[in-house]
């Protein structure tokens, strides 16, 4: 795609608004949870600022829509923090995996690799620097957060399709309308593999282990072709972040409409 087609696109938001309210993963005791936003007033017009208006912010670095690093994940502790992350990874075009039915049946449906397979059959191999987008209908809970979390069911990967991520060479990462790229129901039970280290967050494990990046809470995904669509992801380069909060864009050539 030339800088002129780019350009001549028709821009989509697919970052989910940033507020107090927006929840973040739900951890079980004993287990830390991460900061949802908060804001402290510093001055509002008034004597501590009369000309201006500004606050500090106490914000989690996975809280909504969100980039993780490698770092994040125990596989990849040694590797990118958000910040190191090369731009070049962060554009690119996007591939959009619609499992929209799968999940109205199921909403713990797990991505699987004959669902990988089959777009590639139908759409063509993954371009390099490709991220691929898993429309999922979910974002549609996004402004109730008791249906986004559902009691902590939500769609994800199979160990097997984690694993067929990480070492497709064109991939840059996976986004993912959910809180999480993996669902909890892919724990240790997924794949009868109770005694791969990747079971538990299989998409975590292997895609940030190999320097592959994850993507929470888009939004506006069924605007978005198959293919044919570029997208823009932008965290704060936070120094030695596992992850930083994102504001994502796709560029959709004209006809390009989602399906």
């Amino acid at each position: 795609m030339t800088i002129h087609t780019l350009l001549g696109s028709r821009i989509v938001d697919l970052t989910t608004p940033l507020g107090p309210s927006t929840p973040v993963v739900p951890v079980p005791e004993p287990f830390a949870p991460t900061a949802a936003l908060s804001f402290t007033p510093v001055s509002d017009f008034d004597e501590h600022g009369p000309g201006w208006s500004w606050s500090d912010i106490t914000l989690g670095e996975h809280a909504g829509t969100h980039v993780d690093a490698p770092r994040h994940w125990i596989s990849g502790r040694d590797g990118r923090s958000v910040d190191q992350i090369p731009p070049e990874r962060l554009v690119g075009p996007v591939g959009v995996l619609d499992c929209t039915a799968e999940v109205a049946e199921n909403p713990g449906y797990l991505v699987t690799v004959a669902d990988l397979e089959g777009w590639e059959a139908e759409h063509g191999r993954i371009q390099p620097g490709t991220w691929l987008f898993v429309r999922t209908g979910w974002s549609e809970r996004g402004d109730d957060p008791a249906r986004f979390l559902n009691d902590n069911v939500w769609p994800g990967l199979t160990l097997k399709a984690a694993k067929w991520l990480a070492a497709h060479p064109n991939v840059s990462g996976l986004g993912v309308e959910a809180i999480g790229i993996d669902g909890l129901g892919a724990g240790p039970e997924a794949d009868d593999a109770q005694d791969d280290p990747g079971a538990f967050g299989p998409g975590h494990y292997y895609l940030l282990g190999s320097d592959k990046y994850g993507l929470t809470s888009l939004r506006n995904l069924d605007a978005l072709p198959a293919i044919g669509a570029w997208v823009v992801v932008a965290p704060l380069p936070l120094v030695g972040g596992t992850a930083g909060p994102a504001r994502v864009f796709a560029f959709v050539p004209e006809g390009g409409e989602g399906e």
